[in-house]
């Protein structure tokens, strides 16, 4: 085997099943590791001098140091392992003493760097929940120690509104609830299963956890509600409310896009002449998303500016208050229990009433589905765009103010 070079681990290919290494002829026991997925990790095989047991210590990813400077860093392990040291061992027992807050740092980091980095947003919202719910609660204790009563009990907390707080920044009030334990639970459970990976903890408790049963999605806005929101609509914009937050609002129900989704458009994603967005992440990856004319009519009308369709009131981001105009728009129009994504599922069912197919739908709303439909979501199809067409014009008629009857004089 040759001395390891930048280039012959760049040629190198990832093996199908498990993993491979590459060893360097230059330093004992070091080499790179590559896995199916395609990652690539210097590594240093050695055995301890008193015990002669047999470690594997990882020194880093390739690309996030140098082949010198992991190179370096084994030399001086060796020569620590020479006089009796054992940096993978030290390592292990760090892990065994790490705190929740601990691993939940790295479980942040790893999901920036895995070979599928979670997109920012969900990165953020996994921040979120960290830092209003689960560092406050459990940041303090050894993660191994973590048990499921615990986990039950935060769970508890959220759920009835105990660790409501008022969160930094933009963005309001952690509030709690059922919803927001369920996800807070879901991401606790992924940062454990981590931990179990790296082997920090020998099991993930929140597997039994009685979880708390789902909320019924079952939420749309009916005909009638429908139009009274467009009329709630109108009276808020007569009264000065955001007109970002308004024109948002509309968007979402002509459109059937996720929330952070339209906050996100920028002027740049939007074809006009293809009639489609051009999404360059989502919750499933890149699309490309095709838009009725009506919902293309509400992004002229919405108050861009040049860098987002919905720009923020202050400052250079984009509108984050969404939450609080919908509430209101909500309370004016009398529509009880509705969120954001009830306008979304209220697009989808308008779909059905139409006529359109499981398929069509999927496509417009942008799930991840296989065969036809991921077809549909990188090339607007013209069937798509009908589907479009027919299903934001409805829903404008909707939102429309209902003319006047006209008055014809009969004869006597």
């Amino acid at each position: 085997m040759p001395k390891l070079t930048k280039a012959l681990i760049a040629a190198a290919e990832r093996p199908e099943t498990g993993t491979k290494t590459l060893w360097d002829t230059t330093v004992p026991g070091f080499g790179v590791r590559i896995s199916s997925g395609g990652t690539k990790t210097f590594i240093l095989k050695y055995r301890t001098r008193n015990e002669r047991l047999v470690r594997w210590l990882t020194i880093a990813r390739v690309g996030d140091v140098t082949l010198d400077e992991a190179r370096d860093e084994a030399t001086k392990h060796r020569g620590d392992i020479a006089k009796g040291g054992d940096p993978a061992g030290e390592r292990s027992s760090a892990r065994k003493a790490m705190t929740v807050s601990e691993l939940c740092d790295d479980y942040l980091k790893d999901c920036a760097i895995r070979p599928r980095p979670l997109r920012p947003n969900t990165i953020a919202s996994h921040s979120s929940n960290i830092e209003n719910h689960i560092r406050p609660a459990l940041g303090k204790r050894v993660a191994k120690a973590v048990t499921a009563d615990d986990v039950e009990r935060l769970q508890a907390a959220i759920a009835t509104g105990k660790t409501a707080a008022r969160k930094p920044g933009r963005g309001g009030i952690a509030s709690g609830g059922e919803g927001a334990a369920a996800r807070c639970i879901a991401v606790l459970g992924a940062i454990l299963e981590y931990g179990r990976r790296m082997k920090v903890v020998e099991l993930n408790p929140v597997g039994d956890v009685r979880k708390l049963p789902p909320k019924s999605k079952d939420r749309f806005l009916s005909s009638d509600e429908i139009r009274r929101f467009g009329e709630a609509m109108r009276d808020a914009a007569l009264d000065g409310e955001s007109r970002s937050g308004i024109a948002a609002a509309r968007f979402l129900l002509l459109s059937g896009f996720r929330r952070n989704e339209a906050l996100t458009l920028e002027p740049d994603f939007i074809d006009y002449p293809g009639q489609c967005a051009r999404l360059p992440s989502t919750k499933t990856g890149k699309q490309v998303r095709a838009l009725g004319k009506a919902a293309l009519d509400a992004l002229r009308e919405a108050p861009a500016t040049r860098n987002w369709c919905f720009p923020g009131e202050r400052g250079d981001g984009h509108f984050v208050g969404l939450p609080k105009i919908l509430k209101q728009l909500f309370a004016r129009a009398g529509i009880a229990e509705a969120s954001a994504h009830d306008l979304r599922r209220t697009f989808a069912t308008v779909a059905v009433e139409l006529g359109f197919s499981e398929l069509v739908i999927a496509a417009l709303l942008g799930h991840k589905t296989a065969g036809v439909t991921a077809r549909y979501a990188r090339t607007p199809d013209k069937a798509l765009l009908l589907a479009a067409d027919a299903i934001s014009a409805r829903i404008a008629t909707l939102l429309s103010p209902v003319p006047a009857a006209a008055i014809i004089p009969i004869r006597a």
